[in-house]
């Protein structure tokens, strides 16, 4: 009887080793599966989740502000409209003062 006990004694022993062994081949794997994806992520130029979601949030930030300044622009180009609708003086205020310095030299010079 005590034979048949070491028997189970040694195929327990056996069988935890196997187990533990299987253990070890499992990290093993899992490391090796591991280092190759981050190997292939690395190689495929992409980019962290963490990273993508900082750049989408800039990007949003942006289409607000261009938003924002087109409708500003849209609103400063028709007071603009109205406006030289109803002044066209500044043109005419620009050729006077370039026609006032030569009245001015031509005087100079009769002297």
């Amino acid at each position: 009887m005590q034979t048949s006990n070491r028997i189970f004694d040694d195929l327990a022993k056996v069988a935890n080793g196997a187990v533990a062994t299987l253990a070890g081949i499992k990290d093993e794997v899992e490391t090796m599966i591991r280092q190759q994806v981050e190997r292939y992520l690395a190689d495929g130029n992409l980019v962290p989740r963490d990273e993508f979601d900082a750049m989408a949030e800039v990007a949003k930030n942006a289409r607000a502000a261009q938003e924002k300044l087109e409708a500003r622009v849209a609103k400063l180009e028709a007071q603009l409209a109205g406006t030289t609708t109803a002044k066209p003086r500044a043109p005419a205020k620009k050729a006077a003062a370039k026609a006032a310095p030569r009245k001015a030299s031509a005087g100079k010079a009769k002297a």
